[in-house]
């Protein structure tokens, strides 16, 4: 079923969709834990959006279905750790439109992710997902596509 779509990389034509699928992915969220944890505002996560973009600090890579329906996306950046043995990457957002899942859109969004990861020498991908058990779903895509689990909980602390 994948064959009906194409991985692009995002341009800065692309924000506002962007923003939106961001916002979808956030209430989808804290629709499934009860949890008010994300703060969205479309304009200024469009904002924010577009200045990752043009500062390089975010690769973004969106998966269309047809001519230009936007079925997902999956963002990017660099990050460096010695734990890690120096640079790697990270996955902040991986979401696919409800009605375009468990047609190979994530497993196409991944590879390209993977694709890219290896042209800039990154030894890893790490990727943290929401809480379980209300997405264990999530967690069992990722570890079928390879990825394991490597640690505890993320923890936060608000400045």
């Amino acid at each position: 079923m994948s064959d009906n779509f194409r991985i692009e990389k995002a341009s800065l034509e692309d924000v506002t969709v962007l923003a939106v699928m961001v916002g979808e992915l956030l209430d989808e969220i804290m629709t499934a834990t009860g949890t008010p944890a994300f703060n969205f505002n479309l304009e200024e996560t469009t904002a924010r959006l577009k200045g990752f973009l043009e500062q390089g600090r975010y690769f973004v890579l969106m998966a269309r279905h047809g001519a230009s329906r936007e079925s997902g996306f999956i963002a990017l950046y660099e990050s460096y750790a010695l734990y890690a043995e120096g640079v790697y990457g990270m996955i902040p957002e991986l979401y696919v439109r409800p009605a375009y899942r468990s047609q190979g859109v994530g497993r196409l969004l991944l590879e390209g992710a993977k694709t890219y990861g290896a042209e800039r020498g990154w030894n890893r991908l790490e990727v943290t997902t929401p809480p379980v058990p209300q997405f264990d779903r999530t967690l069992a895509f990722y570890e079928r596509e390879g990825f394991a689990v490597s640690g505890g909980r993320k923890l936060r602390l608000l400045l």
